[in-house]
């Protein structure tokens, strides 16, 4: 009974006029998905045979080509109290412009006549160091004499001894004549009764004992002027030795007095050069971009910052930081791809040409070794022989993103590559030399050696 009502509704439903029922008993659906799998395979299939550059990509930041256009933080040379601002946030400033006053909180400096003061008291000490070389020159001026009198000294002694020397030969002569007269006489007197007198005898007597009384005398002044002669040297020695010695202490006074001149000139310079300190100046032509301490009364440390310049007119370049194993392909002049933050941009890495809003870049600079998260800096300046020049509105900082162009392989290769991690496949020519990227000649053979087997990988 089941079958044949099944058959009956069949036959029935055959002769009603139902379009539904006639799309459903015609409908091909396994050959209509068939083609589409067929039609997106082919699709693919020529896709992975279009041509695509490899390309190196980096990404970065804004930043100034010159470390003296970069932002500079304005530090604090001594520990002190903020007393005035002079500038505000986002106020420019010429070079010299004084942007905030300190004073000064140490004990030692809080005088504030100490600069005056310690002029003086090297005014003072030099000053005294004058008098003292006077001195020292006064003592050997003295020196000198008391040597020319000691010569003259002992030169007029010598003579005197000279002189003493010819009295006493003369002395010793006439007593010898005196002495033989009065034997002569003292023979007649008792020889000839009556020829010599007593008063004869007695006068050559006298004469003979004063004439031994003169030899005495001369020899005694004669022995008293050789003492004198000896005694002159140790005299004037003594004065010589004390007068060298005095010389010798002011002249050891004048050392400390200039040491101590020397100290205090150093102190005054420390001192004047503290006294700049005082004032912040701006070190160029900027912008006032953050202050980082409040005030007036706050205190500040040594070393520590106080507020932040963006120089005026800077080199804008582009920061970027590439992996190790691309940025052997790198080298200073090849042209890159950048996009801007905040600039609408369309870009194709693997197709250039379709690429909307995007700015031409040269690479620059490359760093000789990885930064702390492994990857190496490059710095790209702006290419306007080839492109359009950079936003003027760029602040330092703006995100970045670049592409380096390599050589042109298709889209299957690409996958694949990147699927087994194979390296980038540049140009011969494209390598760049060792001595630009790592800087010896070792690497530059190594380099050359990369390159021709990235071009073998290529082809």
């Amino acid at each position: 009974m089941a079958g044949s009502d099944h058959l009956d509704v069949e036959r029935e439903l055959k002769h009603l006029p139902l379009e539904t029922a006639t799309l459903l008993g015609t409908a091909n659906t396994s050959r209509i998905v068939s083609r589409w799998l067929i039609g997106i395979l082919l699709v693919l299939v020529a896709i992975m045979f279009l041509p695509w550059q490899q390309n190196v990509q980096g990404m970065g930041f804004v930043t100034a080509l010159s470390p003296a256009d970069r932002p500079q933080q304005l530090q604090s040379r001594i520990d002190g109290r903020i007393e005035a601002w002079y500038v505000g946030e986002g106020q420019f400033v010429k070079k010299g412009d004084s942007i905030v006053r300190i004073s000064e909180i140490k004990e030692e400096y809080l005088n504030p006549n100490v600069l005056p003061l310690t002029v003086a008291q090297q005014e003072a000490k030099q000053e005294a160091i004058g008098e003292k070389l006077n001195k020292a020159a006064a003592l050997a001026t003295q020196i000198e004499q008391l040597e020319q009198q000691r010569e003259l000294k002992l030169q007029q002694t010598r003579n005197k001894v000279l002189q003493y020397q010819a009295e006493l030969r003369q002395v010793v002569l006439e007593d010898s004549v005196a002495r033989d007269q009065l034997r002569r006489r003292e023979r007649l007197f008792r020889d000839s009764l009556g020829l010599v007198s007593v008063n004869d005898m007695q006068s050559f007597q006298v004469k003979a004992q004063q004439t031994a009384a003169k030899l005495v005398e001369k020899q005694q002044m004669l022995a008293i002027t050789e003492t004198d002669l000896s005694s002159i040297p140790a005299e004037y020695g003594e004065k010589i030795s004390k007068s060298r010695s005095d010389r010798a202490a002011t002249l050891a006074e004048v050392s400390e007095g200039r040491s101590e001149v020397a100290k205090l000139q150093d102190k005054v310079g420390s001192l004047t050069l503290r006294s700049s300190f005082y004032v912040i100046e701006a070190p160029q032509d900027g912008y006032v971009v953050r202050a980082t301490r409040a005030g007036p009364g706050v205190i500040v440390k040594v070393g520590e910052p106080i507020v932040s310049v963006q120089p005026a007119r800077p080199q804008k370049a582009v920061e970027l930081y590439v992996k190790p194993m691309d940025v052997a392909l790198l080298k200073p002049g090849r042209h890159v791809r950048v996009f801007f933050d905040g600039w609408p941009a369309l870009q194709f890495s693997g197709w250039p040409q379709v690429a909307v809003g995007t700015f031409g870049a040269i690479v620059a600079v490359i760093d000789q070794f990885p930064s702390a998260d492994g990857r190496f800096r490059v710095l790209l300046v702006q290419d306007t022989t080839h492109d359009e020049p950079w936003p003027a509105q760029l602040r330092l900082g703006t995100g970045a993103e670049g592409w380096a162009m390599l050589d042109k392989v298709t889209v299957g290769w690409e996958i694949w590559r990147q699927l087994n991690g194979f390296p980038l496949s540049i140009k011969a020519s494209d390598a760049p030399p060792g001595d630009l990227v790592a800087g010896d000649s070792e690497a530059k053979g190594a380099a050359g050696k990369s390159g021709s087997s990235g071009a073998g990988g290529s082809k």
